[in-house]
């Protein structure tokens, strides 16, 4: 395929998740090890064991370097909304940049300036005053991330807004309804935790190659301690708060459960797919295709963790696209056809509305600007062809959710192991669990960007849901200056996370170094 024939559209889609990709490799790791230190320097502390303190420094050396390049991917994560993406940028600015300017100016700057008391402070401030550094650091990358997510979660469920027809612009009404949305904490929540399991899986890694090599084997036992019990918290948490997330997109986004679960027909008392091979010849929603070629499925829980009840309708893909099933609010679900023509008249109102305010025609306006809004919910249907335009990819979305899931269970088991290898005292001579530890390593971060793949490919074809599609949200500009600017990230980012990857590589194998007694002041 010619490079020029893909549309822009698409290549700006591209170079958005390549740099989202690229930027969430070291922002669950960032997290993670914060987190991580903290405890570690907290035991520190406590105990006042200079090992504690040597085991902190180390992985706060491994923070720091994962810390330095995650700023430079998110910086230009943002820039893209205002070069690639400036139709969404300014129909949402008002509300998409009120979180981002509050992860900016307190978030990151919280996390900003205690990371330089955290690495400088060892021998300048007390013990008491570091641990907080540390911790404040810990806490601003978590904010950091809340803000961030706040944003993202207000795509997937626009609520607290209202549109402004003078300006075609929408506009924060409800700060509180916006930051406080069940989808934005859900949202927060799993993607915390699964920040907790990468760096967790990470350090046990770390921690197992070492114990391979006989080297620094109380090091290596002190860290693979504390990660496996922040793992196993982070990993059953995913679980619990997995499943409050799937109940929000069972409620604000049908079509993306039906995506997920490769549900074509729904059903009442539907099953949850445990595990399945998607049947390629399914072609058409519509179709007499079998969606599956084989899958083993748990009777009725999809129904139970989607509505709460056993026996509940759960809409397929080709239900949400026909409509006439039956709400959970006791309403009847519109066609793809009659959301259609409601957001071709929202959109015709609104034209409407500015014509009549420009003649001064304002009771016309008045009317205009009626029709429009009780139709603006169904307003990005209007820029829609067909039916199966509302369709994301299904096999990658499925796909996705199942890999992360079975991930998520691998996790499971493997701290719980873990940990009673370290409660019989085995772990320094069982071999086949470091090399376990060692090679897990890189699924912990396939299933973390698994589950963004599934929260923003299922989420298609919408930018805002249901008010703006992507085709619609995009700049101006053309594909050849994307593709350029494509390769130019392409090769920035991969040469940052070779670098990334060297220096850590080459910490690792130089290993802690020994410590002498801190020289804390106010003690």
């Amino acid at each position: 395929m010619d490079l020029l024939s893909i549309s822009a559209v698409n290549w700006a889609r591209g170079q958005f998740a390549l740099t989202a990709g690229y930027h969430w490799i070291f922002v669950p790791l960032t997290i993670g090890l914060a987190l991580i230190m903290a405890i570690m320097e907290s035991i520190y502390v406590k105990t006042g064991d200079e090992k504690w303190k040597q085991t902190t420094r180390f992985w706060q050396k491994i923070f720091g370097i994962n810390f330095a390049i995650g700023i430079a991917t998110g910086i230009i994560l943002e820039f893209q909304f205002g070069t690639n993406w400036s139709n969404y940028s300014w129909f949402v600015g008002d509300i998409f940049g009120a979180p981002l300017a509050i992860e900016g100016i307190i978030a990151f700057f919280l996390e900003a300036t205690f990371v330089t008391i955290m690495f400088f402070g060892w021998n300048r401030v007390s013990k008491k005053a570091h641990l907080l550094s540390t911790w404040l650091v810990f806490t601003g990358a978590t904010l950091s991330a809340f803000w961030i997510l706040v944003a993202n979660a207000w795509m997937q469920y626009p609520i607290g807004m209202e549109f402004n027809p003078d300006t075609v612009r929408n506009e924060m009404v409800d700060f509180w309804a916006v930051t406080l949305s069940p989808v934005a904490y859900n949202k927060f929540l799993h993607a915390v935790f699964s920040c907790w399991a990468v760096g967790a899986s990470f350090v046990a890694g770390v921690s197992g190659w070492y114990l391979l090599k006989k080297r620094h084997a109380e090091f290596a036992i002190q860290s693979i301690k504390i990660a496996s019990l922040v793992g196993l918290v982070g990993f059953v948490m995913l679980a619990v708060t997995g499943d409050g997330s799937a109940y929000q997109v069972a409620q604000k986004q049908p079509m993306k459960l039906a995506a997920m679960e490769g549900l074509y027909e729904g059903k009442e008392g539907a099953g949850l797919v445990a595990f399945g091979v998607l049947n390629p010849a399914k072609k058409e929603y519509n179709d007499d295709v079998n969606p599956y070629i084989a899958k083993v499925e748990i009777p009725k829980l999809l129904s139970l963790l989607g509505y709460r009840n056993l026996n509940a309708f759960v809409p397929g893909v080709k239900d949400i696209i026909e409509g006439g099933y039956t709400l959970p609010d006791g309403t009847t679900a519109l066609s793809f056809e009659e959301r259609k023509v409601r957001g071709e008249k929202a959109i015709q109102a609104l034209a409407n509305y500015q014509m009549a305010m420009k003649d001064g025609r304002e009771a016309d306006a008045a009317e205009h600007e009626a029709i429009l809004r009780e139709n603006y919910a169904h307003f990005g249907y209007g820029y829609l062809e067909t039916g199966a335009d509302l369709i994301p990819h299904v096999p990658i979305t499925f796909y996705s959710f199942h890999l992360m899931v079975i991930i998520g269970m691998f996790f499971i088991l493997f701290f719980l192991v873990v940990l009673y290898y370290l409660y019989k005292k085995r772990m320094s001579n069982t071999r086949w669990l470091q090399y376990v530890a060692l090679w897990s390593i890189p699924l912990s971060f396939l299933a973390s960007q698994l589950g963004w793949i599934v929260a923003e490919v299922g989420r298609q074809p919408w930018t805002i849901q249901d008010i703006m599609p992507v085709e619609v949200s995009a700049s101006a500009v053309s594909a050849g200056n994307i593709i350029t600017s494509f390769i130019l990230f392409t090769l920035v980012f991969t040469g940052l996370l070779i670098a990334e990857a060297t220096i850590m590589v080459k910490q690792i194998k130089k290993g802690p170094e020994s410590l002498p007694p801190a020289d804390h002041t106010g003690q």
